[in-house]
C-alpha cells in the first residue's frame, strides 16, 4: 500500500472573532513511568471556535478521552495549558461548561425531574427544569425513576444535566450512544439548535463518523496524541478527494506516477490537488497513455479518517 501523506487543513474559523471557546496549548500527558510509559498526548495544540459544533475524532488510544478528562479537570496535564473563553482553566472557569464525559451515572431511586432539580438548586440556575426535560425528550418520563430507564434515556438525561446549569459550551462524549435511529435524529436536531439557535459551542467526541459528518461544522482528527488533520468538514472532504483514472495499463501508470498512484477499482487512484488534474491529464496524454475514464472522487468523512489514521507502510 502506498504511503499516505498526512496533512493539516487550515481554514478560516466559522465562528465570530475573539478568544476561542476552548484552547489547548502544547498539552502533554503520559501514564506510567520508564519504558512502560504511555504517551497519551504529545504536545497537542487545538482551538475550538465559539458557536460551532466541533467533532473530536481518533482511533482508540488516540488521546480523545484523555483530552476531555483534562478539560473537565479530572486529570492534570504534565505540561501545557488549557484556556476556557480566554482564561486559564480553573474550577470557576469550568462552570461555564456543561459536560457529559463517558457513561453518565445516576441515583436509580430518583426521577429525571428530581435529578435536574437537584443540579439546578446547586447551581442557582434560572432555567426551568421542565424546559430542559422538553429539550431532551424526557417530558413524558420526567417522574419515572431512573432505574427503569433505557441506556438511551439515560444518555438524554445526562445531556439534560449538562444543560440545566446554563453553560456557554457543552462537551459531549459519544452523545448518541444507545439511541435508536429516531433518537439519533432528535439528538442531531438538539445539538443543531443548541449551537445555531441558542449560540452555544458544542465539542463532541464520537465514533459514528457518518453522524459527525452530518452534525459538525469542524473536526479534529487525533492519532497517537497528535493532531493529524483539522478544519471545516467541507474543506477536509474537498482537500482529501482523490482522482481516479481507467487506463490500458494501470500497473505501468502506478510506476510512472512514482508513489502518487495506487491501483484500485480497476484503475488508478492519484493523490493530487484538484487544481493539478488538468495538467496531469495533459501530461499523461502527451506521454501516450490511453485514458478511458477520469473522475474526481469526493470521499466521506470515514474515508478521510482512515487515510489520516491508518499506520503508514
Amino acid at each position: 500500500m502506498a504511503a499516505v501523506t498526512q496533512t493539516r487543513v487550515e481554514t478560516a474559523p466559522a465562528a465570530p472573532t475573539g478568544d476561542p471557546a476552548i484552547n489547548f496549548v502544547s498539552v502533554h500527558k503520559s501514564f506510567g513511568r520508564g519504558l512502560g510509559a504511555v504517551q497519551a498526548l504529545d504536545g497537542l495544540s487545538l482551538s475550538i471556535p465559539r458557536g460551532v459544533v466541533y467533532g473530536l475524532l481518533g482511533p482508540n488510544g488516540a488521546g480523545k478521552s484523555t483530552l476531555l478528562r483534562i478539560l473537565a479537570g479530572l486529570i492534570r496535564p504534565d505540561r501545557g495549558e488549557v484556556r476556557i473563553f480566554g482564561d486559564p482553566a480553573t474550577p470557576s472557569g469550568r462552570r461555564r461548561l456543561g459536560m457529559l464525559i463517558e457513561t453518565p451515572s445516576f441515583y436509580p431511586f430518583l426521577t429525571a425531574r428530581e435529578h435536574l432539580r437537584m443540579l439546578a438548586a446547586s447551581s442557582a440556575t434560572s432555567l426551568p427544569v421542565d424546559t430542559v426535560l422538553e429539550r431532551i425528550g424526557l417530558a413524558k418520563a420526567a417522574d419515572k425513576t431512573v432505574s427503569g430507564f433505557s441506556l438511551g434515556m439515560k444518555q438524554r438525561l445526562g445531556i439534560g444535566c449538562a444543560l440545566v446549569t446554563e453553560p456557554e459550551a457543552i462537551i459531549l462524549d459519544e452523545p448518541t450512544n444507545g439511541l435508536d435511529p429516531d433518537g439519533i435524529l432528535e439528538m442531531r436536531a438538539l445539538i443543531h439548535d443548541l449551537v445555531h439557535r441558542d449560540g452555544l459551542t458544542v465539542l463532541l467526541s464520537s465514533h459514528l463518523l457518518d453522524e459527525v459528518e452530518r452534525v459538525c461544522d469542524r473536526v479534529a482528527i487525533l492519532q497517537h496524541g497528535r493532531l493529524v488533520a483539522e478544519g471545516a468538514v467541507a474543506d477536509l472532504l474537498d482537500r482529501e478527494g482523490r482522482f481516479w483514472l481507467r487506463v490500458d495499463h494501470p500497473d505501468g501508470l502506478v510506476t510512472q506516477l512514482d508513489g502518487r498512484g495506487q491501483a484500485g477499482d480497476g484503475g488508478v487512484y492519484v493523490r493530487i490537488d484538484q487544481a493539478e488534474v488538468p495538467d496531469l491529464i495533459q501530461s499523461l496524454a502527451t506521454s501516450g497513455a490511453r485514458i478511458h475514464e477520469a473522475k474526481w472522487i469526493k470521499p466521506d468523512l470515514e474515508t478521510v479518517f482512515l487515510w489520516q489514521t491508518r499506520e503508514m507502510k
